[in-house]
């Protein structure tokens, strides 16, 4: 049995109906967003480790969660508690997603899965008349990205792309990008995203799989493959798990599952870069490896071997954007973004924005609305509140769909390179790769068997 969260859907739905300006809230009320229970929308989360802990803890400020599903039971059972003390409301639990989406009183899901299952759950919770927030990186792959953007115009749902940078982190990306945009570096030459690095792993064995786990649901478009994981257990953030393993917090080493560290940090900072650059709706002439190490051999675009990591460990990867602008995504130095210019540089991170552009902002401070200029408005309180801003409007969020597919389509294109060890020509304008028919086969792979998207 099911419990009914839904207080007043037609006033809410009435309201996202309207459409106008006026319904947007003041950068000052935001926080406080649909407080009023015949106002505040109904959630459901989907994945709930780590950030689909993280996300759904600081939405609860704006929407009733009705529901929450995970494949891991035990994770499911301890996020339905920390829930039901934050709203005091117990929500209902699910290991299978579908049933989330098969219920009419949801308006909006929150997908947290690994980011394999991304695609399938988020075409198919738009399908099934929800809006959605997904964690980044959106896709595993370009075509899947062109994919959601196709169902999101038959369909017209407001979708947000968690890439919060956008909104978050003390304003200093939207400050960056408004001394790009002012001309206080002159022209643009050469952006460095540093996003850090995976290590390699040990070989890792095949093992029992935890009582608590639905491998096979976990694996789910992926290629069936058996658990690994060895004993030594992961501390601080993603702690608590196997730290090294082919799922949990490790899905990230492995390209089935995921990118390594060109889709998990690259889609913030090589995001914020496109942003800065007007690149937002276009995309590179040409992707080069200049250097790089992979966890293991590789043939063909293929790893040799299946029970190691196989992301890239070490990389400096060369993409010739627009307006003769080199972007550069490296594993050395400090994970952040350097910009530089005719007339200086500056760096920005989530904890500083440093250098003489921004020390000269003393005496020549930007205009007063420079930055909701780029944010294109009141700046929200936190990346939900955006969200729940286009809900009501029915206006795609900050962080859209399309802008994020473009530069992902960047970090995509990185890892294929790597992959065949070779640069790849690139037609932003088609977002096809030119001329390299082996390379053009990696961007799409087809969904295990039974777990097809349902369209």
């Amino acid at each position: 049995m099911t419990t009914n969260y839904r207080t007043s859907r037609r006033q809410f739905l009435g309201g996202m109906a309207a459409g106008s300006a006026g319904l947007l809230f003041s950068a000052d009320n935001r926080a406080a967003g649909y407080q009023s229970p015949n106002e505040r929308p109904v959630f459901a989360t989907i994945g709930l480790r780590n950030q689909g802990w993280a996300i759904t803890k600081k939405s609860t400020k704006f929407a009733n969660f009705a529901a929450l599903a995970d494949v891991d039971a035990k994770v499911l059972e301890a996020n339905v508690k920390k829930v039901e003390k934050r709203q005091g409301k117990k929500p209902d639990s699910y290991k299978d997603y579908r049933k989330v989406l098969d219920r009419k009183d949801i308006d909006a899901v929150m997908i947290a899965t690994p980011d394999h299952w991304h695609t399938k759950i988020a075409v198919e919770a738009m399908l099934a008349g929800k809006d959605v927030y997904c964690e980044k990186p959106l896709t595993l792959t370009i075509e899947e990205g062109k994919l959601i953007e196709k169902v999101l115009k038959q369909t017209g749902r407001v979708f947000q792309v968690g890439t919060m940078q956008r909104t978050e982190s003390g304003q200093r990306f939207l400050k960056a990008i408004a001394l790009v945009r002012a001309g206080r570096i002159g022209t643009v030459k050469k952006i460095t995203c540093g996003i850090g690095g995976f290590g390699p792993s040990p070989k890792i064995p095949v093992i029992a799989v935890p009582e608590s786990l639905d491998w096979d649901f976990w694996l789910g478009p992926a290629p069936k493959v058996p658990y690994r994981a060895l004993p030594e257990i992961r501390k601080g953030y993603g702690g608590g798990v196997p730290l090294y393993s082919n799922c949990h917090y490790a899905f990230r080493n492995w390209h089935e599952y995921s990118g390594g560290k060109l889709t998990d940090w690259g889609a913030h900072h090589v995001d914020i870069a496109c942003w800065a650059i007007g690149a937002s709706d276009t995309g590179p002439s040409k992707v080069t490896p200049v250097n790089y190490e992979m966890a293991v051999e590789y043939k063909d675009g293929h790893p040799l071997v299946d029970d190691q990591y196989n992301i890239a460990t070490k990389f400096n990867i060369r993409a010739d954007m627009p307006g003769d602008v080199e972007l550069l995504i490296t594993n050395e130095g400090d994970n952040g973004i350097l910009f530089e210019g005719t007339k200086g540089r500056f760096f920005v991170n989530r904890g500083k924005i440093v250098g003489k552009p921004v020390d000269d902002l003393k005496d020549n401070p930007l205009p007063g609305d420079a930055i909701e200029e780029i944010y294109g408005g009141p700046v929200a309180k936190n990346h939900t509140a955006n969200f729940i801003d286009g809900m009501k409007s029915r206006k795609q969020p900050i962080s859209d769909v399309r802008s994020h597919n473009r530069m992902l389509e960047i970090c995509h294109l990185a890892n294929i390179a790597m992959r065949l060890n070779r640069e790849l020509k690139w037609d932003p304008a088609k977002r096809e790769i030119v001329g390299d028919p082996e390379a053009s086969s990696f961007l799409s792979r087809e969904n295990r068997k039974g777990y097809e998207i349902n369209m």
